[in-house]
């Protein structure tokens, strides 16, 4: 809890930035019967930051390295990098997570390996196993980021959960949907869609934030956008 309390304009900006984005992803894991706390994730992962890069080359809410990426269905080319998409990305990561708490049977392995890697993860495991140590997330020798990493998300929870115990004063997030689809024509100016929608360039590209170029392409005869409710 240290590590964001004594950060507080870090975690204002990012409580501020995941209310676009909450409703939506806390509606798809329960689609899914997978624990609610996971919508937390890109707190630790990007600080609700769509279009965060990391030097390990990840991008996006969810941090996608471009291998993984592929792997998972999202598209990556001149016009967009869908590992920035708040949707189809949303929807890899959520699958990714269930792939991996199928293999490894617990969600803090699961979030491990959604750190690390499987291999890692996996490698880990077999070690302890041939030392006859355990083999839960608290026995393994994990790389030091991996082990503060289920560490880092139950204190998200914890602050979201009971701000007033750490005296922070949190705005309540909405329980409801703060995005909805629309059509667009195959292709559109993104500064042009802003000013259509009568919203600002920033909460545009905040929205869709997959496109890199201006004007926003699409080979189909039309797309879809979000676009604040």
């Amino acid at each position: 809890q240290a590590y964001y309390l004594n950060r507080p304009e870090m975690l204002k900006l990012m409580i501020n930035r995941s209310r676009r984005y909450l409703y939506y992803i806390v509606t798809e894991l329960e689609k899914r019967g997978m624990p609610t706390e996971l919508a937390l994730l890109p707190m630790v992962e990007s600080a609700f930051n769509p279009r965060a890069y990391s030097p390990a080359r990840a991008l996006g809410m969810w941090q996608f390295i471009p291998s993984t990426g592929k792997h998972f269905g999202l598209q990556q080319n001149w016009w967009i990098d869908n590992r920035r998409n708040v949707i189809v990305a949303t929807d890899a990561a959520l699958t990714y997570l269930q792939k991996l708490h199928g293999m490894f049977g617990s969600w803090d392995l699961a979030l491990a390996a959604y750190n690390a890697g499987e291999g890692t993860v996996g490698r880990a495991i077999e070690r302890n196993r041939r030392l006859g140590l355990g083999t839960d997330y608290e026995s393994l020798n994990l790389p030091p980021e991996t082990r503060n990493y289920v560490p880092k998300l139950q204190a998200v929870k914890n602050i979201m959960t009971n701000p007033g115990k750490y005296g922070l004063k949190i705005q309540t997030i909405a329980n409801t949907a703060y995005f909805t689809r629309v059509s667009a024509p195959a292709q559109i100016d993104a500064h042009l869609a802003a000013k259509l929608a009568e919203i600002s360039d920033e909460e545009f590209l905040a929205l869709n934030p997959s496109n890199n170029r201006p004007l926003i392409g699409n080979n189909d005869e039309k797309h879809e956008l979000l676009l604040p409710i």
